[in-house]
This record gives structure tokens, sequence and C-alpha cells, in this order.
């Protein structure tokens, strides 16, 4: 019953919406509620809240179609730091009506969530997706940076060029697409990673959480330390990185199918270049 709940619930929020012009696009996140880090420590983390729900309103208002997918089809969990007006310019109400939208989707929930495993969405067909949009919190630091079913995904997205968004850490996914991600981010934590010559992203521009931001946030980890930085690991494996000049302000980076935002407050623009590609 459970899982028949899951999947008709999944189909309501995937065809609810559905236009003869309505675009379809997948939203990939972490499955991991934390992060470990050095030493030891560990991390509690999920999405942020900002960074999935005004991109995914934007979609929904618009009419598109959203698909909702995490690894291993667990449901996500929400960075309980993020869910603060100060994401939602200072407006409490603003911030309500993404709370509330996040609720009625039910993502989180353990029982009725929608969200169905990257391997569920292999079987289905890549080709029935429009775009992919992933977006931030420390999580995807996790798991999403070396998953090679995202690698597929994101890989064949690549070949058709593909709309391939992504926020804040989430464009650390991009790492999965590496011949040996698994080998590559533990060289990085090891401080011994070698640029891959092959790799896909290899020049594309592309923007990620900078060091700089990385630091000032840093004593949101309650004294730990993270094992690595998002922009070092993406220019390590061989992007152009793109950073704003004034830390935490929106800057958003387009290069061909890939659309990157720098931060929190640079979703809400991702959203918006992401629906001028499904028009």
């Amino acid at each position: 019953m459970k899982l028949m709940y899951k999947f008709a619930t999944m189909l309501a929020i995937v065809f609810a919406t559905a236009t003869a012009q309505a675009g379809n696009v997948l939203v990939v996140l972490s499955d991991e509620n934390h992060l470990d880090l050095k030493d030891g420590k560990v991390f509690p983390t999920g999405f942020y809240l900002n960074e999935l729900m005004q991109p995914v309103k934007l979609l929904l208002d618009a009419g598109h179609r959203v698909t909702f997918s995490t690894p291993t089809g667990k449901a996500p969990t929400v960075d309980a730091k993020s869910i603060d007006p100060m994401y939602f310019d200072n407006n409490p109400v603003d911030l309500q009506v993404h709370q509330d939208l996040l609720n009625q989707l039910a993502l989180t929930s353990k029982e009725n969530s929608p969200v169905v495993s990257l391997a569920r969405i292999e079987q289905l067909g890549y080709g029935r997706f429009d775009a992919v949009y992933i977006p931030g919190g420390h999580a995807p630091m996790q798991d999403l940076l070396k998953s090679p079913a995202l690698g597929r995904l994101l890989t064949e997205f690549h070949s058709r060029n593909k709309t391939t968004a992504l926020v804040c850490h989430g464009p650390i996914a991009l790492l999965s697409t590496l011949p040996d991600a698994n080998g590559f981010v533990a060289a990085l934590e090891s401080g011994q990673a070698k640029r891959t010559p092959q790799w896909i992203y290899s020049g594309y521009q592309v923007t990620v959480i900078s060091n700089q931001e990385e630091e000032q946030a840093k004593p949101q980890l309650g004294g730990g330390e993270m094992k690595l930085y998002p922009q070092t690991a993406l220019q390590q494996a061989g992007v152009q990185y793109r950073s704003n000049t004034t830390p935490w302000t929106p800057n958003v980076v387009v290069d061909r199918e890939l659309i990157t935002g720098q931060n929190p407050a640079s979703a809400i623009a991702v959203g918006h270049e992401l629906l001028k590609r499904l028009k």
C-alpha cells in the first residue's frame, strides 16, 4: 500500500500541471542527512529550502512538470538552518509560502514522499526529461559528487546538450561524471588529485560556492572542517571558475547546457534561466 501511494503521488506531481507545451524537469537531491568532516566529525545537513523550492515553485507556476529523485529513492532532508527568512529577502510570508509548498509535495515524508531512485529514472528513460536541476545544501558533498547513477544521467544530458542547472554546493555533482569519481575525490581529500584531461566539462565556465564564502560560513560547522571545498575541487577537475565580486551576492554562469549558481542568493535567478530554456 505504501509503495502504491508513493507511485500514485509521484504520478500526480509529474502530470497534474501538464500542458501541451510543458517541459518535464528532473530534480535530483541528495538522500543524505549529514556531511562527514575531517577528524571523524559529522555535520547534520540536507538541502537548502530556498535552493530547492524557489526554482520548483517557478517551474510549477509556469505549468511545467517536475519529477523528484535521490540516489536510492530515500526521502531527502531539509537543512533546518535554511528555514529562515534571510534566504527569502527577509520576508517571512515568502518563506511560509515555499515551506507550505514543500509540505504539500510531501518530499521529506518518510511514508509518502514521491521521490524515486535514480535507478528508477534510468529505467523510465532519460529521454522523457527536458532538463535536470540539482540544488545545494551540504548534502550533495556526501553522495552526489561520486554517484555512478548520477554520473550516467549527467553524461547523457551532456551528450544531448540538455539543460543542466545546479546551484551553491549542487555543482559538485558534476564530478560524478569523471571516469573515476571515487578515486578523484579520495585524491582531493588527500591533496593529491590530478586533472583528468578527458573530462566532459573540461574548460566549461562554472560557478559554485566560493572558497571565500566557505571560509566565512565555517562557523556553521561547529568547529569542524570540510574535507574539500567545491571551488577547488571543480577547478582541479578542469572547469574555468567564475565568481562574484562580493560574497553572498547572486551570480549565475551559463555555458552551453550548464546553468550554475554560486550561492543561496542565486537560486531564484537559476530558476529563471531554467524557465527560459523550457519555453
